[in-house]
């Protein structure tokens, strides 16, 4: 049909016509009524004849012109046959239907693209920008790069950027779907298009806004939506033949009676034209772009972004799920999980005593004066028990060993156990009894003492290591329960530790100490098994990303590369977006069978109407023209995505 090739350049125009050619209709219906035919309801006709079959003329001989033949030619061809044969008001209205069921298509396709397109409206304008010793208000485009912006409580965050002054919360919903508000401190990086909640915050300028992460979504959606699916591509290419096919079945239920078998010439005819209309496959064509592109829109609504028809196939018939470890399942990055001390383990996940409280702010204010990943993990389980941390003075880095300073009178050490066992350490061996299963798991252990005239003295092992996510365990059981074969989880750590947590999150298969290339060969031997989906985080994972059936990128907001090298990217870090992910395309997929067999039962029983029961052409026009409005509007039911689906 004209609908998914015609681009809109005109504003309302069509519309317009259309809205013309039923009043030039309806005029001709009732003059005709009233006064029978005449000159002036040939020109009523003719009018309605042109505003409402204008657009499928050029279109049809467009195609001529590149020796095709469309959906559109056969319309033109059955309401000129319906003039000929006498039967004006059926051939308008047959026009009219047709051009009606294109302006409701494409408004259902326009809002597919609105969908995303909608987003960019989010961004600001304008932006308060740091110039000359002052401030001054300036368009988006005209901001440089790392120049600094401030941006106040409930306003729109204007650019990708890194907040320099501050601290907020941001609500990202309108880049990740995620709607809960999340935490920026000084450092973190910023998106345009999302909501600065809270406190006044300053962000320096990392990238123009025709590079933000919400402008390439929408570019990444766009060219989704220009790419067909398979079954789209099969059903345009056949379109041609099954055109053709449509012309000489007509011509045949027009000659074989009028020739052969003494029936009149109008009859047969109109019989034919008929037939040329309720044969054309209007609905089957526009069903499958209708399906895809509102699936596409829906998915990328909620921070999913599908790079075509065929990845949304892909995603409908997945058996095995293959995903990344470390910031994939787990966190990505050390947290304190228990402290050994001399009267045993204490988990983090129950209420300290306090002693290890004690311990604990001693250790966190040490910590305190370093950046290193495992000092922050320190301090931060410290501020998450609500304790408070005092300040430690005379600090002291000891490169090589760690650090030491003086905290509430005691002079504290902080380091590696060899630093420990340096010193001699006094109670150092009673530490280790409980430490060394730890490490062996591939937990990493700091060590904590305190310094007693020359005697130091082991007080505690902080132990660390990368927590699960909470939503693993749902992620697992929610992909079983959609019928997923086998989940594997591949990682370059040790093997206790993978199977540790394989166990704890319930992992079918378990793969460890792997290189980048293992985890490729690992792919391909899963793909003898069924389609695979491998997720993980788009850099370090790229060869097994590209290896598999689709590649899904994990927590990609703002990150080039990811973006670039999987089939779909995941804006959000949202584990519960794999299964919905899996849920959305096999639901695109029911809609589309539907859509489908809808189509052409419809078709089927109207051709079977034309022939053997003399199915009038304003019956045949309604019932083909309906039946395209109706697999379009059931298409546009997956512009709405659900995670209570579920």
């Amino acid at each position: 049909m004209e609908t998914h090739t015609h681009e809109r350049t005109s504003g309302y125009r069509e519309e317009i016509a259309c809205a013309l050619g039923l009043l030039f209709l309806i005029a001709a219906a009732v003059v005709e009524k009233n006064n029978g035919v005449s000159n002036i309801t040939h020109g009523l006709y003719a009018g309605a004849y042109i505003f409402t079959g204008h657009q499928g003329l050029k279109s049809a001989l467009a195609s001529l012109r590149k020796w095709v033949i469309d959906i559109d030619g056969l319309m033109v061809l059955a309401a000129l046959g319906a003039a000929i044969v006498g039967a004006p008001f059926e051939g308008a209205l047959l026009l009219f239907l047709f051009s009606f069921s294109n302006v409701l298509q494409r408004y259902a396709m326009d809002r597919t693209h609105n969908a995303i397109q909608s987003l960019l409206k989010l961004r600001p304008d304008q932006a308060l920008v740091k110039r000359s010793g002052g401030t001054v208000l300036v368009k988006v485009e005209e901001l440089e790069l790392g120049e600094i912006v401030i941006v106040k409580p409930g306003e729109q965050i204007p650019v990708d950027g890194k907040l320099v002054e501050g601290d907020t919360f941001v609500n990202e919903a309108s880049l990740t779907g995620e709607s809960m508000p999340v935490a920026k401190t000084v450092g973190s990086d910023v998106f345009a298009g999302t909501i600065n909640q809270s406190g006044g915050v300053e962000i320096q300028v990392r990238k123009r806004s025709e590079d933000s992460a919400l402008a390439r979504m929408v570019k990444l959606v766009a060219a989704a939506q220009a790419e067909k699916s398979k079954t789209q591509r099969f059903l345009e290419s056949a379109e041609q033949y099954y055109a053709v096919g449509v012309i000489l079945l007509t011509i045949g239920v027009f000659l074989v009676p009028w020739l052969f078998m003494g029936v009149e010439f109008s009859p047969a005819f109109y019989r034919a034209m008929t037939l040329m209309v309720v044969a054309s496959p209007c609905a089957l064509i526009i069903s499958t772009p209708a399906t895809v592109l509102s699936a596409i829109g829906g998915a990328a609504r909620v921070g999913i972004l599908i790079k075509g028809g065929s990845h949304l196939d892909s995603a409908a018939t997945i058996d095995i799920v293959a995903l990344d470890k470390t910031g994939t399942l787990t966190a990505g990055k050390p947290a304190l999980t228990e402290m050994v001390l001399p009267t045993g383990i204490q988990s983090l996940a129950n209420p300290l005593d306090a002693n290890g409280e004690a311990i604990l702010r001693a250790a966190a204010a040490l910590e305190a004066r370093s950046e290193h990943p495992l000092a922050r993990a320190v301090v931060d389980a410290a501020y998450r028990l609500k304790l408070s941390v005092p300040e430690a003075t005379a600090f002291q880095s000891v490169t090589g060993h760690g650090a030491e300073a003086t905290v509430e009178s005691l002079h504290y050490l902080i380091g590696s156990e060899r630093w420990f066992r340096e010193s001699a350490a006094h109670g150092l061996d009673a530490l280790v009894i409980h430490a060394r299963p730890l490490q062996e798991k591939g937990h990493t252990c700091v060590w904590l003492g305190v310094r007693e005239g020359e005697q130091l003295i082991a007080k505690a092992v902080l132990v660390m290591a990368d927590t699960i996510r909470p939503e693993a365990k749902f992620l697992t059981s929610q992909l079983h329960k959609l019928g997923v074969k086998k989940v594997v989880m591949l990682t370059g750590d040790h093997q206790l530790v993978a199977k540790s947590i394989g166990a704890e999150i319930g992992i079918d298969d378990i793969r460890a100490e792997l290189l980048p290339e293992h985890k490729l060969d690992i792919i391909r031997e899963l793909k003898k098994e069924g389609r695979v989906m491998m997720i993980g985080d788009g850099v370090n994972d790229a060869p097994a990303l590209a290896a598999s059936d689709l590649g899904v990128a994990m927590g990609a907001a703002g990150t080039d590369v990811a973006m670039e090298t999987a089939d779909i990217v995941l804006m959000g870090d949202r584990l519960e977006n794999i299964p919905l992910l899996l849920n959305h395309a096999r639901r695109a997929r029911r809609v589309l069978l539907e859509n489908l067999i809808f189509a052409a039962c419809i078709i089927v029983f109207l051709v079977v109407a034309a022939l053997g029961f003399s199915l009038p052409l304003p019956i045949g026009v309604i019932g083909h023209e309906g039946s395209t409005v109706i697999v379009c509007l059931n298409g546009l039911r997956l512009l709405m995505i659900s995670r209570s689906r579920l």
